[in-house]
């Protein structure tokens, strides 16, 4: 499961610094492709007052998942026995398709059953933004399968008249039902569906059925169906065909979608209706229409008693325009950390004007790292915290700009260090079933306090020992910032001869391995949730190595624990070794000199997880199967196991000798979510669980074999079978390709991260808080020119402003900027608006629901 971004691998060295380009005509980009490109951030942070059990058992297991429309996208750790189950997970993804909800499903955890769904909140996509960046709490609503709807219709209606043989005219009514696209998987695979066709009125109700199109999500059904609307006068006393005006209002066609069930009962897909009325000025229309739910059978459901689900979302859609549009504010941006003060800074601005610092820091440090900019910018940053720390015990343990700036830093480029460090040991932990719970109010009854100390103990001692000798594997970037880091505190503190220490290990223990020990599947280091006796000893080991690693703990006589139990068992590390092992490490972690990276002997490993993959030989039946494989990606090789874990590869593809990798079409083997790797042998064909995680593993595997030699231009987007491909129809399975390969389009953007979407999410930034920038602006006037007491300081007093002067300049030099940007986007809008016309597939009706 999907649950969080890519994360970029360490920034190029190379690239060439952003430099001021002539920027377009307007209107150039109409001629060129726009990227629309949508994410989602957020937090799923708790539930509460859920739905008891009937019974002496009330407590659930429960836990959440986000779904694009009825797509499952993002899976949540089970929270056992609780009517209020703090989830606390934060996720971050894009999202490659359209969606019409975004949904987000409360379960109860059924182990011999299927998982009973308590309730859901689903957002329409237009509502998104009035729910951005702030955390709401949402009613859950009942759910039906009546309501569980997604995809679009096709359809065609006319109006034709029909003589019959007494010489009268017939009023007919042709429904040419077309395709739909879109319906949801059943039980993880693409659905049979078929469509009933339904001419209602008052006094009638004639039914129609079409064909069943077999394990598709898009079925071409391509079925027309008459329906005899009136009986009119003879032929001769009308010259044209026309429908009395009461009999038209009184008729509607209505399309239902069904899955066939064959043995078990059919399931509803969703229905469309609409009027005939549509064709009173016209005798014919056509058009796509978004599947509604069913009436319910004014069912009464009190929503309340469900519960509610506490939720931070952040949905964008950025249009990225072709690179040569965002030089200027990419230039003005990457002088940020040159500008004295910080504060006056592009970079720094945005994060003061952002109505959530975080929105800031994601593109800032992705773009500032591309442009080995982000150590000057963070040095600068951390040293203006500085001035605001009294007590060397405090320092760093805020939420600033500059604390926010390295946590992202450090997930970006340290990901293969975790994975180096933590995940053998780690991996061992959760495959273990040993016990380590040392609190004696949770110990279950037969354990011994004793031996569970001693596990504890045991896995303390070896991931420490672990870390402290891992000093070479850590990345330059991030012994270069806490090479500065213990400088400037050294230099704040001249009299703490332990603060140079703690200002480092305030990071890298605190909010880089303590972290990742306790929410192992956040940062990739487990492909699954560990169950809650794993979660209770990682946590423990997470709480023992975040004390180890702090200065003051090891340096003083009382450790920081509030448990006695924790204090007990923390006395066996208070000795001179672990002091000095600490010490040790600190320092080459923030030293100057070079270091060798592991990386260079070793492959660095880039993405795990169980997919489906097309067996390459045949079965008896002489047709090829599906089969479920655990895949790994390093950046030598993709292999597939039969299980996670295990050492022998049943197959292993070379990444030098992958020639591309693309989507392969539905049609192929009616299965969604499927891909292509192709190769120097036969093209290995996989199915990913959902979009969001093939879209992942497309996108990386393109990044680590785009500059492979005899990649191809061309492929065939479908399959080679019976003697033909399916997409062209040629005969020969050595034949070019009949589509341009996607890889590699646009050119320019780098293999680690792709500067001009994050140069575009800032430039949202900055036009969603033109209002506060404007203050800012105000505020700056307002220093500079009144010299006295501030009188009025309420309209400044939120902003950081050093220098009014240089600070102003910025901000006139960014709204320069944004204005310039404003008119190719607004161009840009326009055109999308006009080009989608309603009813198209792009665009489809909402049609009336029940």
């Amino acid at each position: 499961m999907a649950a969080a971004a890519p994360a970029a691998a360490a920034a190029s060295s190379e690239a060439p610094a952003a430099s001021a380009t002539a920027e377009p005509e307007a209107g150039d980009e109409d001629s060129r492709d726009v990227r629309v490109l949508q994410s989602l951030r957020g937090k799923i942070c708790e539930a509460k007052n859920l739905l008891p059990y009937l019974g002496p058992h009330k407590m659930r297991d429960c836990f959440c998942t986000i779904n694009l429309d009825q797509e499952e996208v993002y899976r949540t750790q089970v929270v056992e026995k609780s009517l209020s189950p703090f989830f606390s997970e934060e996720f971050y993804f894009e999202i490659p398709r359209t969606f019409q909800y975004l949904s987000f499903y409360v379960y109860d955890k059924n182990v011999l059953q299927r998982d009973l769904r308590i309730g859901k909140v689903a957002i329409k996509k237009e509502d998104l933004c009035h729910h951005s960046g702030k955390e709401t709490w949402f009613s859950l609503q009942p759910v039906d399968s009546n309501s569980e709807v997604q995809g679009k219709v096709h359809l065609e209606l006319k109006l034709n008249e029909l003589i019959t043989e007494n010489g009268t005219v017939c009023q007919q009514l042709v429904v040419h039902i077309k395709a739909c696209h879109g319906l949801p998987l059943i039980n993880g695979q693409s659905c049979d569906p078929y469509a009933t066709v339904s001419l209602v009125g008052p006094s009638r109700n004639d039914q129609k059925k079409t064909k069943v199109k077999k394990k598709t999500s898009n079925p071409q059904f391509n079925e027309i169906f008459y329906f005899e609307v009136t009986r009119s006068s003879s032929y001769t006393r009308k010259s044209q065909f026309q429908v009395e005006e009461e009999d038209i209002e009184k008729l509607e066609i209505r399309i239902d979608l069904w899955n066939n069930g064959n043995l078990v009962q059919d399931v509803f897909l969703g229905e469309i209706k609409v009027p005939v009325n549509v064709l009173r000025t016209d005798s014919s229309h056509q058009a796509w229409y978004l599947l509604q739910p069913r009436d319910n059978g004014n069912k009464s459901s009190k929503t309340d008693d469900l519960g509610s689900l506490r939720l931070n979302i952040c949905y964008t859609e950025d249009y990225v325009l072709p690179s040569e549009y965002y030089g200027p504010l990419k230039t003005l941006l990457l002088k940020s950390p040159d500008v004295q003060p910080i504060s006056a800074s592009a970079a720094y601005i945005l994060s003061e004007i952002c109505r959530d610092k975080n929105d800031a820091v994601l593109p800032l440090v992705r773009l500032l790292l591309h442009h080995d900019k982000l150590v000057p910018f963070a040095t600068a940053v951390a040293e203006l915290d500085l001035k605001d720390t009294q007590d060397a015990n405090t320092i760093f343990r805020g939420n600033s700009l500059a604390t926010r700036c390295l946590d992202e830093m450090m997930k970006i480029v340290g990901g293969h260090y975790l994975k180096v460090t933590l995940k053998p040991i780690l991996d061992e932990i959760c495959d273990s079933s040993k016990s380590c719970e040392i609190d004696p109010i949770k110990l279950k009854e037969g354990d011994n306090v004793e031996n569970n100390k001693e596990n504890l103990r045991y896995y303390v001692d070896k991931l420490f020992s672990t870390i402290v000798k891992s000093s070479m594997s850590c990345p330059t970037v991030m012994c270069d910032i806490f090479y500065s880091l213990r400088q400037m505190a050294t230099q704040r503190f001249p009299n703490d001869p332990h603060v140079q220490y703690s200002a480092v290990s305030s990071f890298v223990f605190l909010r880089f391995f303590a972290v990742a020990v306790v929410s192992p599947h956040t940062f990739h280091l487990r492909p699954h949730h560990p169950d809650a006796q794993t979660i209770r000893t990682l946590t423990l080991i997470s709480k023992t190595i975040q004390t180890l690693g702090s200065w003051g703990s090891l340096s003083k006589s009382k450790s920081s624990f509030k448990e006695t139990f924790m204090c007990e068992f923390f006395k066996m590390f208070q000795e001179e070794g672990y002091i000095m092992a600490v010490k040790k490490f600190l320092d080459e972690i923030s030293s100057t000199e070079t270091k060798e990276s592991s990386g260079t002997s070793e492959p660095v490993h880039l993405k795990e997880g169980e997919m489906y993959k097309r067996a390459q030989g045949r079965t008896r039946i002489g047709k090829k199967n599906f089969k479920k494989r655990w895949f790994c990606l390093t950046s030598r090789e993709l292999t597939y196991h039969k299980q996670p874990g295990s050492k022998d590869a049943i197959y292993t593809i070379p990444v030098k000798n992958i020639l591309a990798v693309e989507k392969l079409e539905e049609s192929s083997f009616n299965r969604k979510n499927m891909f292509q790797v192709i190769h120097t042998e036969k093209p290995l064909y996989v199915q990913a669980n959902n979009c969001v995680e093939a879209n992942e593993w497309i996108d990386v595997l393109c990044r680590v074999s785009r500059c492979n030699q005899n990649r191809l231009s061309f492929y065939h987007p479908s399959v080679y079978l019976n003697g033909n491909w399916l997409c062209c129809q040629e005969t020969g399975e050595n034949t070019l390709g009949c589509k341009p390969c996607t890889a590699g389009v646009p050119a320019d953007i780098q293999i680690d991260i792709d500067e001009d979407r994050e140069t575009e999410r800032i430039y949202s930034l900055f036009t969603l808080s033109l209002l506060k920038l404007q203050k800012m602006e105000e505020a700056c006037g307002t220093i500079a020119v009144y010299q006295g007491p501030q009188k009025e300081p309420d309209d400044y007093s939120n902003f950081v402003i050093e220098d009014s002067v240089t600070t102003f300049k910025t901000i006139q030099q960014i709204k320069s900027i944004i204005e310039k940007l404003d008119e190719p986007h607004e161009k840009y809008r326009k055109k999308r608006s006009s080009s989608a016309k309603y009813g198209s597939k792009e665009n489809p009706i909402v049609g009336k629901a029940s």
